[in-house]
C-alpha cells in the first residue's frame, strides 16, 4: 500500500492526526471497534492511558491478524465517555500512539459519547486499514 498524508497549509497544523489520508492498495479492511479488553473479556486498565493503550494495542493486533501493520491505517475513530479527561491526558495518549503505531497518523476523529458497550470502559477505537 502506498500512502499520502494530506494537510493543506490553509487548514489548522495538525497534531496527532492528518486532515486526510489518500491510500492505494488493492485490500481494505475495516477493524471492529476495540476496547481495552482482555484475552478474558475483561475491561483492564483503570485509567484513561491504561485503557486506550489496551484498546490501541487489541486494534493493532486485529490489523496484524489480516495481514496489516500501523502505517496501513486510513482512518480512527476514537469514542471518550469524557473529552475533556482526553484532552487533558493527550500528551501521555500521544506517546503512547507513537510508541505503539508510529508517527505516521491516519484521520483521525474523537467523539464524546455517553457510554460504551462494556461499562468500565472509557474509551473505544475502531479504524479502517488499506493493504497491499
Amino acid at each position: 500500500m502506498t500512502t499520502e498524508r494530506v494537510n493543506p497549509p490553509d487548514l489548522s497544523p495538525p497534531t496527532g492526526f492528518s486532515h486526510a489520508v489518500v491510500a492505494t492498495g488493492s485490500r481494505a479492511v475495516f477493524l471492529a471497534g476495540q476496547t481495552a479488553l482482555d484475552t478474558d473479556g475483561k475491561v483492564v486498565g483503570k485509567t484513561l492511558p491504561e485503557q486506550f493503550e489496551r484498546a490501541l494495542t487489541n486494534l493493532l493486533a486485529a490489523l496484524a491478524a489480516a495481514g496489516g501493520n500501523p502505517a496501513d491505517l486510513a482512518r480512527v475513530t476514537v469514542y471518550a465517555t469524557d473529552v475533556a479527561a482526553y484532552r487533558a491526558q493527550v500528551a501521555e495518549l500521544g506517546r503512547i500512539w507513537r510508541q505503539l503505531a508510529g508517527r505516521d497518523y491516519p484521520a483521525m476523529a474523537v467523539v464524546e459519547v455517553v457510554r460504551l458497550w462494556d461499562e468500565e470502559a472509557m474509551v473505544e477505537l475502531d479504524g479502517f486499514a488499506v493493504l497491499p
